[in-house]
């Protein structure tokens, strides 16, 4: 019976034949874990009994969230994770090495063909490499760590096409904000997204972890990027041992949609969610001159030397405006250190943005760039709940690196064309 890609990985780690709707346990090749969820996983594993780990190279710790510490809570559960990872030989990567999904295609520790869990819904983002990753809670993470599988319901996939390539200051951040628009945020609840077509081939890699990222934003269990020549590059570079699945030509669909690129400009998600999707430049002509305070290029996916590459090309030459603060977060350690080599990390400074450590703190409303009541910012992120970065009537457009760039020389909401004195959209 011709199988979905989805359908065949979770077949391959199940040791059996499934299908959408089957309920299987599945081995797992890693298991993530971040210092706000990680701890209540590892009290979840003492507490069930368990005293050592099924796989201890398949468990990866990563001190990202509240670091370095913001209090002495943030500082206890860093010292947890770091105690846990000594005491059962499971790898660590402490505070500053890096944010949990971009730090483990890094390094290697992301194969195509693989799957993935973690205490963190947007796992998905290893569907950039030909892989599966499922965000899970903390009971079936600890579960998984003292058995080495878990199960999982075998979901239906929807078929993404995007047809074209994308244009000018479009971003990888772009196509899925398209989706996003199309189907809201809860149209792939409990199923996969796959996602094809000549857009996806014209995407690099770290285009592709945006736009996998942003899956659970529609709800998605999982999501999926067939493996091309960019992969097998990328994974011929980590040394990574893959398997490269494609899904069968006549594979059966929940349901297909079609992005014409040539339609897409530049988008943002308007408060208070990420389905609430508009072009940069309708959102412009709605609100008029609308103020911000705040900046912030980063998070898992957005943080990429990419990321900070397009943000640099919009403020080369340029300053961040008066009242606004613009703070840009590498992803990773390497990424802050060929960002500096480059000369990126120096244009970003003498524009005026600050540069923090690797950290989510900013995005999940932690430390490190919290708004307060009032306030509105552009971010790279993920989410713009109420609440996400700080206070409750705190506004945040999410938007590509491009924009947000141009969002912080202008000083309000603005297309990246206006402040480079190109010629405007439309």
């Amino acid at each position: 019976m011709a199988k979905t890609a989805v359908e065949k990985i979770i077949g391959a780690h199940a040791g059996q034949d499934v299908a959408a709707g089957d309920v299987v346990t599945a081995r797992v090749d890693r298991v993530l874990l971040h210092d706000v969820t990680g701890p209540i996983a590892l009290d979840q594993f003492e507490a069930m009994g368990a005293r050592r780990l099924a796989d201890p190279d398949a468990v990866v710790l990563v001190n990202d969230h509240i670091a370095p510490a913001k209090d002495v809570v943030s500082a206890t559960n860093l010292a947890r994770m770091r105690d846990f990872a000594t005491a059962h030989g499971a790898r660590l990567f402490d505070a500053g090495a890096g944010i949990e999904h971009t730090l483990l295609p890094e390094q290697g520790l992301v194969a195509p063909g693989g799957l993935v869990i973690g205490t963190d819904s947007h796992t998905c983002t290893a569907g950039a490499f030909g892989a599966l990753g499922v965000g899970l809670g903390s009971s079936d993470i600890a579960a998984a760590m003292a058995l080495g599988s878990f199960w999982l319901p075998v979901p239906a996939t929807i078929r993404v096409d995007f047809r074209g390539v994308p244009g000018r200051f479009v971003a990888g951040k772009d196509l899925i904000l398209a989706v996003l628009g199309r189907i809201g945020c809860d149209g792939s609840l409990d199923r996969a997204l796959e996602f094809t077509g000549e857009g996806i081939g014209a995407l690099g890699m770290e285009a592709r972890m945006a736009l996998c990222n942003m899956a659970v934003e529609a709800s998605a269990t999982t999501c999926f990027v067939p493996p091309d020549a960019a992969t097998r590059a990328w994974a011929e570079a980590k040394g990574v041992a893959a398997h490269y699945v494609w899904s069968d030509a006549d594979a059966v669909w929940d349901s297909e949609i079609a992005i014409d690129l040539a339609a897409v400009g530049p988008l943002c998600a308007r408060p208070f969610s990420p389905g609430n999707v508009a072009s940069v430049e309708r959102v412009v002509r709605e609100v008029g001159p609308l103020a911000i305070q705040q900046v912030y290029i980063g998070n898992c996916s957005n943080g990429t030397l990419t990321d900070l590459r397009q943000a640099a090309s919009v403020l080369r030459g340029r300053r961040v405006a008066p009242g606004v603060t613009a703070i840009a977060v590498p992803a990773t350690r390497a990424i802050y250190r060929a960002a500096l080599a480059e000369g990126v990390i120096d244009t970003l400074l003498e524009a005026g943005a600050i540069i923090g450590p690797p950290t989510c703190g900013a995005c999940a409303g932690l430390h490190m760039g919290v708004l307060a009541a009032g306030q509105r910012a552009v971010a790279t992120i993920n989410r713009n709940f109420r609440g996400r970065m700080g206070a409750a009537d705190a506004e945040i457009y999410l938007a590509n690196a491009y924009v947000a760039a141009a969002c912080a020389v202008a000083g309000r909401l603005a297309h990246p064309a206006e402040v480079m004195g190109e010629e405007g959209p439309g």
